[in-house]
Parts: C-alpha cells; structure tokens; sequence
C-alpha cells in the first residue's frame, strides 16, 4: 500500500498531494493500535472485584486474539488506591497504559486530598456496575437482614471491608444511620482477603461486591443478607442447593432503606487521541462479546449498564457530586473532623 501511494503522489499536484495526505492521515487514525505491551493498572489489592474483572479482561484478550500486543495486570493499591491514580495522572500521551476503575475514583480523592480527579484521566468504557450484598457467616445465628441489625444495635459488631473512607465503609455509615446500629469497621487490602477473613469468623459481616464473595457462597461458607440495590438481582440460575441471586432480598425489602452500586470501568491516560480511544472502545466492546465475559457477568451478578462517551463522561460528573454527599454526610471528607 505505501509504494501505491507514493506512485499516484508523484502523478498529483499539490491540490492531490493534500488529498492523499490527509487520506493518509485519516487510516493512520483509524488503524492505530499499540506497539508495545499494554500496562492495566488495578488500583486495589489482588483477589477483589476490581482485580479479578481486569485478569478477565486479560484472559479474553489473550484467548481470542483481540490484540497483537500483550496485557499486563499490575495492582497499586497504595494510598486506598492514589498509588494508581498518580501513575496514570503522571502518564501523559501514552496510549499503552489502562486503569480499571471503581468508585474509588471518588473517594480516595476527597478522603485524603491527594490531587487526583477522574478528570485527570481519560474515561474510555462503563464495563458494568457492581452491586453490594450484606453478608454474614454461615455458621452466624442470623438468618435475616432484622436479626442482623438487632443483634448490631445489642453489641457492636465487626464489620469487614476494602480500605478505610471507600465504599464499603461508605455503606456502613449508612446502614448507621439508617437504624443506629453501631460497628467496629476494619479495613483489609482487598475484597479477597476480605472475604476469607469472614469464612474464618475473623470478623462478623461484610458488604464485599458478589464475586468477590460468591465461591464462599457457593461452598456454604458465607450466606447473604440482603443486596443494597433498588431491585433484586436478575441472576436465576441457583448458586447453590436452594439459592439464585435473584433470591436475595433487596435492603430495603428488609427494612434497611440503603442503596449503593459501584462503577467498574476503564480509563486511558491523560492526552491521548481520540484515535486511540476509539481502538480501547472497539477492544471492549469485543470483550463484551465473548462467552467468557457473559459467564463474569452472570457468576458476579453484575448491572450489566454500559457508556462511553459523552454519556459516560456525564455519569461520571453525577457520581461525582452523590459521592461527595455520602462522603460529607459519613464524615469521610478530607479536613472533616
């Protein structure tokens, strides 16, 4: 194709030498893609929500050849994740770097005051939102979300989750609201380690995303309470002997009148082309695609919503104002007391 070109240049003038330059131009955009190993940050620990969808995302990429270049997976989940951020804040212009993101994106900013905005980077893909189950040991006496929140109100208990001033302590500031009920919160690196410290009766409930707790579930080691969405989850397949997803009662069936879902999405670094962009969209969409991302969606009970775009670029500014509300209310921002 490039002696083609140089043959019919040399037979134009300077009116079609412009033409073709700006043909040129135009396929170098549409054909863009990287020319070295794509790096995918994970600005959490390993085994969580955030960590297990970008391995997925690898694994379908590599599987189904979606890209020449490999995709690496690397957690910083320093700083409640700021570690990540600031890599790719600091990456300007370079098309071969990813963050997956969740709604730390949010609160790490505004808990610590790094300064880190999600504007600081570049919003590709919405790949899903992520629910919240309450979830309690299976061997706990406490067979309902009531018998829960009565037995928190007689004597604190220990509620686990990811970080301090994130999500999961977010939700537990609500549901302290919401009833009085009073815990000792202790934050891990990760929903993983999260997870096995509830089997191990280390703490007395989480609120870890579904797949970060599902094959607990599944062994009959962790029973879920309620899920803090507005409706219940759409999964029917039965998870175990006698439970499907959509089983679950949402909180406020329950009496707890709190709601709360997570972004899991994919941002590029600062100041790269919309060319660029484009080829990160396409690669997701095909993801998408794939049995395998199906099988994600389903065994993790994922809101399967998805945005780029203006669209996306949109939610992200009202998550960003709602966070700041239940960031202010749980007494979580920076410089609050």
């Amino acid at each position: 194709m490039p002696h083609m070109l140089s043959r019919r240049t040399l037979a134009m003038g300077l009116g079609g030498l412009a033409v073709a330059a700006l043909g040129r131009g135009a396929a170098a955009q549409r054909s863009w893609e990287p020319n070295r190993p794509v790096q995918f940050i994970v600005p959490a620990g390993t085994g969580g929500g955030a960590d297990q969808m970008a391995r997925v995302i690898q694994g379908i990429v590599s599987k189904h050849s979606l890209m020449r270049q490999p995709m690496v997976v690397v957690n910083k989940a320093g700083g409640a994740g700021a570690e990540g951020f600031l890599e790719a804040k600091g990456a300007r212009g370079n098309p071969h770097l990813l963050v997956i993101t969740l709604s730390n994106i949010f609160t790490t900013p505004m808990a610590t005051g790094v300064p880190f905005s999600w504007r600081d980077l570049t919003p590709i893909s919405m790949m899903a939102l992520d629910e919240f189950i309450l979830w309690v040991n299976a061997q706990s006496p406490w067979q309902t979300t009531a018998e829960f929140i009565a037995a928190a109100k007689a004597s604190r208990l220990r509620m686990g989750g990811t970080g301090s001033k994130q999500e999961d302590q977010i939700i537990t500031a609500a549901i302290t609201r919401a009833t009085g009920a009073q815990f000792n919160y202790v934050p891990f690196r990760g929903g993983g380690e999260v997870a096995v410290q509830l089997v191990g009766r280390h703490i007395d409930s989480t609120v870890n995303n579904p797949i970060e707790a599902v094959t607990h579930w599944r062994s009959g080691a962790l029973r879920p309470l309620c899920v803090f969405d507005s409706q219940r989850l759409s999964g029917t397949e039965k998870m175990t002997e006698t439970m499907a997803w959509r089983d679950i009662p949402t909180a406020k069936e329950s009496g707890l009148d709190v709601e709360y879902l997570m972004l899991r999405g994919i941002m590029g670094a600062p100041g790269i082309t919309p060319a660029q962009v484009a080829f990160y969209v396409d690669l997701l969409g095909k993801v998408r695609e794939t049995p395998e991302w199906r099988e994600l969606m389903a065994q993790g009970a994922f809101n399967t919503t998805t945005m780029t775009g203006d669209a996306f670029r949109a939610w992200l500014e009202r998550e960003e104002t709602r966070h700041r509300t239940l960031m202010q209310e749980a007494g979580f921002l920076a410089g609050q007391s």
